[in-house]
């Protein structure tokens, strides 16, 4: 006996989803051009800052802040923490709490425009899969409709429901997954630059902090004070 299978292309496979199909491809080309976009942008606004700091604190502890500004203006364009740190070195003779507070919303808009976008990938990865459900639901309709308007029941009659019924959930799924995991990855990647330009401002406010202590000048001293007490006989 010969044993014959059948293979799809992504075509026939795509028509006999049935109508959700539609909407399920709708989220995979969304999903996919924002991934690239969002990956594509990371990579282009260089997210390191280990390179950075030490350089702009050792110039902080030296004095030599416009050498820091200087060097930071220079590389701004394609360095997101660059930018963060340029903007502490031009405001750096804010008191240190308002110092920390700017700094901590100029970190935070450079977060969003790193972020932008991400919540659409989550929205796919919640969307996809009901849509694949939902076709589910309309395959497993079409079979019992195929059942109860036929004579003679057999596996021919309920093939096209099924199909679309497990056609959508795993196409529905396969989205969720691509758009969920590269979420994570994507997600991952800027919360560990906050963190590290987190860390790099708070560093150079300290240092700023204990510098202008060492170079506060000692009260002067009164003449009260160099008075001897003379103790009588």
């Amino acid at each position: 006996m010969e044993n014959t299978t059948t293979v799809f292309s992504l075509i026939e496979l795509f028509k006999l989803g049935g109508i959700f199909m539609w909407p399920l491809l709708v989220f995979s080309v969304a999903a996919t051009a924002v991934i690239i976009d969002r990956a594509a942008f990371l990579l282009y606004h260089k997210l390191r800052i280990d390179r950075l700091a030490p350089k702009v604190l050792d110039c902080v502890e030296k004095g030599t802040v416009g050498e820091a500004a200087a060097y930071l203006e220079g590389i701004t364009g394609r360095s997101m923490a660059a930018r963060v740190l340029l903007f502490l070195v031009r405001h750096i003779s804010l008191p240190e709490s308002r110092l920390e507070k700017a700094v901590e919303t100029e970190a935070q808009d450079c977060v969003n425009s790193l972020e932008a976008g991400f919540n659409f990938l989550t929205a796919i990865g919640s969307l996809a899969p009901l849509t694949g459900f939902l076709g589910t639901v309309s395959g497993m309709i079409g079979a019992f409709r195929s059942i109860a308007e036929a004579s003679e029941v057999n596996a021919q009659i309920v093939a096209n429901g099924i199909y679309e019924a497990l056609i959508t959930t795993v196409f529905g799924l396969i989205i969720a997954i691509i758009a969920m995991s590269a979420h994570s990855v994507l997600i991952s990647v800027v919360d560990h630059f906050a963190l590290r330009t987190e860390k790099a401002c708070s560093d150079i406010i300290t240092a700023l902090a204990l510098r202008g202590r060492g170079t506060r000048e000692s009260p002067p001293r009164t003449g009260r004070d160099e008075e001897n007490v003379s103790i009588p006989d």
